[in-house]
């Protein structure tokens, strides 16, 4: 059997488990701070006089306020100068007050009213009767929609220059909330694999996860989650219709949970059971992928650079080419944050130069329609001297915990 697969239960393991984050700091107010700094240096270099930044995480990141996307407009503009004013619904300005973090006067607009000229209103209190305003890339059309409508003076265009252009590199606050988010994880599926038997079923281990990322701390329990067994696994974001758990079927399991809206995202592949030959060769090519991606991840290297060499080592190994399976059918990572998939990304189009702070995902994945799938996700980040790992890469198909590493 497998090192670290089955033998315990789900009692037994949620018990081992204990809350992770007790020493965890928050993102401080002058943290928050130096963000809208950094955006209005930004803006002041794309020559663009505002930004609208949506419900949702753009908001948050600048802002600490935390408040979803809804078929209501409510977010923040922020000037080059730095000025802060949020728009909302009336009858929701005393709970945004309750939730706002950075100070700015909250303008209501009653239900019968047009959100789109309020924001033409307050750009006027700002001093601006024309100009360009940034749009948060993940403002919903009805927004951008209806903003272009009452504001023709105005010219729209992505702000993903200044979201994305702050959000990219983290700091060290960020990094540490990303990294215990990661252990919590790693943490979860050492027990997820416990209790694995046979017969057991994707959504009893799904369950499990959740009460188990609860147990370690994270108050939502997991953000998402992939159960998959034998040849579902091939398949990376699951099947309709998931077979229950036999001896000799590959694993897969995927999942992630939040610290403070940043994300986890860890994959594990291994056999219940022994593995076959078939197995261990191709779990050998994947784990091989994974690290000439994280080598090819240099300092001032493009982010394609890092896809090209993960999937040109599966090339060398009879797979794909390119996109096609079996091999790997997806890019090779994501950036990751406040988002789970984020800027930039590890694909051979993304021309970003890796920088300090910048963190992703590594999981070229191996997909065998048929037979099986290894994915086998780490997620690094860049640091000055070049690629960190926050979680070491699983150890070997035998032991993939590591346990008598």
């Amino acid at each position: 059997m497998t090192i670290g697969v089955g033998g315990s239960n789900a009692e037994t393991e949620l018990a081992r488990l204990r809350n992770m984050t007790a020493d965890v700091n928050n993102i401080s107010v002058p943290e928050f701070q130096a963000r809208i700094k950094k955006a209005c240096s930004l803006m002041k270099a794309n020559q663009i006089d505002a930004v609208y930044l949506n419900a949702g995480t753009n908001l948050y990141y600048f802002t600490g306020t935390r408040w979803g996307p809804s078929e209501r407009m409510v977010g923040a503009i922020l000037s080059a100068n730095g000025e802060l004013q949020y728009i909302a619904p009336h009858f929701e300005i005393s709970t945004i007050n309750g939730y706002m973090l950075l100070q700015g006067k909250v303008n209501g607009w009653q239900e019968h009213q047009s959100p789109y000229e309020l924001f033409t209103d307050i750009l006027e209190r700002m001093g601006l009767s024309e100009g360009v305003i940034g749009l948060d890339e993940s403002c919903p059309f009805f927004i951008s929609d209806g903003l272009a409508q009452a504001n023709s003076a105005f010219k729209f265009v992505n702000a993903k220059a200044i979201t994305a252009g702050c959000r990219m590199s983290k700091s060290k606050n960020e990094l540490a909330l990303l990294q215990r988010a990661k252990d919590m994880t790693l943490e979860v599926h050492k027990s997820a694999a416990k209790i694995l038997r046979d017969g057991i079923s994707t959504e009893e281990v799904t369950q499990f996860i959740d009460r188990a990322h609860r147990a370690v701390g994270a108050p939502k329990g997991s953000y998402f989650c992939i159960v998959l067994f034998g040849e579902d696994t091939a398949y990376p974001h699951g099947v309709s219709h998931p077979k229950s758990l036999a001896l000799g079927d590959m694993v897969l399991i995927d999942t992630g949970c939040q610290l403070q809206g940043y994300n986890s995202d860890i994959t594990r592949s291994y056999v219940y059971g022994e593995p076959t030959e078939r197995d261990r060769e191709v779990w050998n090519h994947e784990k091989a992928s994974q690290a000439e991606g994280f080598k090819a991840a240099q300092l001032g290297r493009l982010c394609g650079s890092v896809d090209d060499a993960a999937r040109g080592h599966l090339i060398e190994q009879g797979y794909g080419p390119g996109y096609t399976t079996p091999g790997l059918p997806h890019r090779t990572g994501h950036g990751i944050g406040l988002d789970i998939h984020e800027w930039p990304y590890l694909v051979s189009s993304d021309t970003t130069p890796l920088q300090v702070g910048m963190c992703f995902s590594n999981e070229p994945m191996i997909c065998i329609p048929g037979e099986f799938g290894i994915r086998l996700e780490d997620h690094f980040y860049m640091s000055e001297h070049g690629p960190k790992w926050f979680t070491e890469p699983s150890h070997s198909i035998d032991d993939p915990f590591g346990y008598n590493a």
